[in-house]
Parts: structure tokens; C-alpha cells; sequence
């Protein structure tokens, strides 16, 4: 498989506290999700679920391997009220992590 091909999957993690604060953003970033997907096929959503133990909406995403995650994040802060991202550190074979949470 050539490297420009390779996918990585990743998970988009959006917090409870920030649904709490702003609960349309969930709708806001699947209607993003979807946007992004048209605009660049390579990338696509895999699932979306909530996860009842944490309290978080889940993205499971299937990038390019090239993709610059951090760009996605930026562009849909556009889009959604004030917040954070950061990337938790996961053990592997853990999937790579990207949590939005409100901003403190």
C-alpha cells in the first residue's frame, strides 16, 4: 500500500461538560463531519456513539495518514462556541485521542 494511501483511525471525543454548556454543538460538528467528507472522501466517520461511561460523544474517524488532525480541529472551532483540544496520551493499540472540552 503506498504511504500517501495509508488511513489511521482516530477518535474525536467532545466532553460532557461541553455538551452540557452548548448541547447543539453535537449536530453542529456531525453536519461538519459530513461537509468535511465531501469536501476531502478520504476522510470519513466511522461511527458516532455516545459514550455512556464517560459522558462523551464519540467520532470514530478514518483519516489519511498525512492528515493533519490539529487543521480539522481548527476549522471546526469556526464553527462552535468557544473551546479546547487536546490530545490525552493512550497506550497503544489504543486508537489516537482528540477530546474538545471547554475552555477553563
Amino acid at each position: 500500500m503506498d504511504a500517501a494511501r495509508a488511513h489511521q483511525v482516530v477518535e474525536l471525543r467532545l466532553t460532557y461538560r461541553y455538551i452540557k454548556d452548548h448541547p447543539w454543538t453535537v449536530q453542529a460538528i456531525n453536519g461538519f463531519l459530513s461537509a468535511y467528507f465531501m469536501e476531502k472522501p478520504d476522510f470519513s466517520v466511522q461511527r458516532h456513539y455516545d459514550d455512556l461511561e464517560s459522558g462523551m460523544h464519540v467520532w470514530i474517524c478514518d483519516i489519511p495518514s498525512d492528515m493533519k488532525i490539529t487543521a480539522l480541529l481548527r476549522r471546526l472551532q469556526a464553527d462552535i462556541p468557544p473551546c479546547r483540544h487536546f490530545q490525552p496520551a493512550v497506550e497503544p493499540p489504543a486508537r489516537p485521542q482528540y477530546v474538545i472540552d471547554s475552555p477553563e
